[in-house]
């Protein structure tokens, strides 16, 4: 049989991935937080020793890198590319049941607003999405001159987003939504700034953000044009 010629060995990496466990373990790394080994054999539900095993296989892989802090290791995802994938992936699949009030909690935290490895998602980012687009702040996966202005007016480096080597606003389909919410280099220097401007806080489920009060308000009011300059508190 004559062998057709490919442009990418793709089986060794979706091998790594489609084992369950080590499934589990890059999931939990979507919020772009690193975990420590010990974090991320409870997330899977395996002992420390399997849990090693299965983290060394994904660095060989190069889908994880190690943080070393002192004597401590951490693991997370190897970057951007990474994500990618495994949002890609989580659209095409199926839904795990939900058998527990506390499942069906988490579940609902996730829908509601989650990072995807740096980007906001779930109906927060949607919405997101929507208002830019509304107020004729984004067109074409791309910011308008008011929608550059409206960002950097909150400490958003427009520009640094630009530079890149990513690309710079791209619309992600939203696994739980199945509507867009921005992604890319520009998604993730706005959710930065909302986090250290305490807009959003990280939540109580694992890759699940908050919505605070001030976030609610600061960002009302910034899409009814009222001028904010980054750390001005809102009233």
């Amino acid at each position: 049989m004559e062998h057709i010629a490919r442009d990418a060995d793709v089986a060794p990496v979706a091998s790594l991935i489609a084992d369950p466990t080590r499934a589990a373990m890059l999931t939990a790394l979507l919020g772009g937080r690193a975990l420590a080994a010990g974090e991320l054999a409870r997330v899977s539900g395996v002992s420390a020793a399997t849990a090693s095993a299965h983290l060394a296989r994904l660095l060989d892989g190069r889908l994880v890198d190690v943080v070393r802090q002192g004597r401590h290791r951490y693991y997370r995802l190897a970057g951007h590319e990474v994500a990618e994938v495994l949002e890609a992936l989580a659209r095409i699949s199926g839904r795990p049941p939900v058998r527990s009030l506390r499942q069906s909690r988490q579940a609902r935290l996730l829908e509601e607003a989650r990072t995807c490895y740096d980007h906001l998602a779930g109906r927060a980012g949607v919405a997101l999405l929507d208002r830019l687009k509304e107020g004729g702040h984004y067109v074409a996966q791309d910011l308008t001159g008011a929608g550059e202005r409206l960002l950097s007016g909150i400490g958003v480096d427009v520009a640094g987003a630009r530079r890149s080597r990513r690309r710079f606003a791209p619309e992600c389909l939203d696994w739980t939504e199945r509507r867009a919410h921005l992604g890319g280099a520009l998604g993730a220097a706005i959710t930065g700034v909302l986090l250290e401007r305490g807009w959003l806080r990280r939540g109580s489920v694992p890759r699940s953000v908050v919505l605070t009060d001030e976030g609610g308000q600061g960002l009302s009011a910034l899409f009814a044009g009222k001028e904010l300059t980054s750390g001005t508190p809102v009233t």
